[in-house]
């Protein structure tokens, strides 16, 4: 297990670095710079070809890099032209708003799922399983920006019941206000429980289905303990397999949450990094989410490991 563990550590490193290198060469072909935005149409091309001087964006693009690479090494995730202040001091307030929509969303997700995936899965066929079917497919059929559109003009506009909006409301103000969170939690949440809930609701009828299973029922055990510790562990491992995948999906997800609320997070970061031609910080952020992403997806293939190894992994 412990070479499992290194071997995709290490394969994921030399993804990292290639996207690094993509990233990089991706941010280089963005029209414009930010000395072109950062000036108006009256600026002469001198003062231009200054400020594109004194920001190092006259440099080749392999001597840039080489710069940018060499950085990274240290943990210096660069400055950014457009605050002229460094990269980490922008990541860190809009990161802890995004972290935080990210980790209540896995919370209530992996209960949830689980508990629907479980219920469903025992109880196969039963009227229980088609109602929460019909639920499970009609909201993953949704998109999160029509859904989270629902919910601002329904709770928000008519009923009154929760905040549609983060305007207002800076990086750290809305501790003072955790309703906020309800409407972006319930978006992030509503297509990523699906999706978990169906695969752990496989992995169930298939371990009960499975020769084990009916081996314990024969030996007497429990009906709890027969779920507990023999269904679950195996019916866990395609869910955590999708817990990865939604992982990344929760990603993406962020982004539309994020501008449908005006959330002041990553993604409303990187949306004006973008805008501004902040190249260093698009670099950052960019690169730490896929960072996150392939980390989880290395712990969602141990976790998978552990639970269910396979003969290769042993030997």
């Amino acid at each position: 297990m412990l070479r499992y563990v290194l071997r995709r550590l290490a394969l994921a490193a030399v993804q990292l670095c290639l996207l690094a290198v993509l990233v990089f060469l991706l941010t280089s072909l963005l029209p414009g710079d930010a000395a072109t935005v950062s000036f108006n149409e009256l600026a002469t091309p001198q003062q231009i070809s200054e400020a594109r001087h004194a920001m190092g964006l006259d440099q080749p693009l392999a001597e840039r890099f080489v710069h940018w690479a060499g950085g990274l090494l240290t943990g210096d995730l660069g400055t950014s032209l457009v605050g002229h202040g460094p990269v980490s001091a922008v990541l860190t307030g809009s990161l802890a708003v995004t972290a935080v929509l990210a980790v209540l969303t896995v919370v209530v997700l992996v209960p949830l799922a689980t508990a629907l995936g479980l219920l469903t899965g025992l109880r196969e066929g039963s009227h229980l399983d088609r109602a929460v079917s019909a639920v499970v497919l009609f909201l993953n059929s949704v998109p999160d920006f029509v859904l989270a559109l629902f919910l601002v003009a329904v709770v928000s506009l008519r009923l009154g019941w929760l905040p549609s909006t983060w305007v207002g409301v800076d990086g750290g103000g809305w501790w003072d206000r955790p309703q906020l969170l309800v409407l972006p939690v319930a978006v992030l949440l509503a297509r990523t429980v699906c999706l978990l809930s169906r695969q752990i609701r496989a992995g169930t009828i298939d371990a009960v289905q499975a020769g084990y299973v009916a081996q314990a029922r024969r030996l007497g055990v429990r009906r709890r303990a027969l779920v507990l510790r023999h269904v679950l562990p195996n019916a866990a491992v395609p869910g955590i397999q999708e817990l990865a995948r939604a992982g990344d999906q929760l990603l993406g997800g962020v982004l539309i949450v994020e501008a449908v609320f005006a959330v002041p997070g990553s993604a409303t970061a990187l949306v004006e990094a973008v805008r501004s031609r902040d190249v260093p910080t698009v670099q950052a952020l960019t690169l730490l989410l896929a960072a996150l992403a392939l980390l989880l997806n290395v712990a969602a293939d141990v976790a998978c490991q552990r639970l269910a190894p396979r003969a290769e992994v042993l030997r």
